[in-house]
């Protein structure tokens, strides 16, 4: 499981929020696990050339955000 160190304030529409949190309450997920598979996605469709590290490419790493 990853090592959560760092906070990431973002503003949304409070009816946007609320949505979004049913929806994840809906599949049994809070809305961090969606929001860190999301960057998790993408970085690996955007980082173009750039090298990924083994942490972020590793199976066990990806497995470890489907059982979030």
């Amino acid at each position: 499981m990853e090592t959560r160190t760092a906070r990431l304030t973002l503003l949304i529409d409070p009816r946007k929020k609320q949505f979004f949190e049913e929806i994840c309450a809906q599949q049994d997920l809070t809305s961090s696990q969606v929001v860190r598979r999301l960057i998790h996605q993408y970085i690996l469709e955007h980082a173009g050339t750039r090298e990924l590290p083994e942490w972020l490419t590793d199976p066990a790493a990806k497995a470890g955000l489907k059982s979030q």
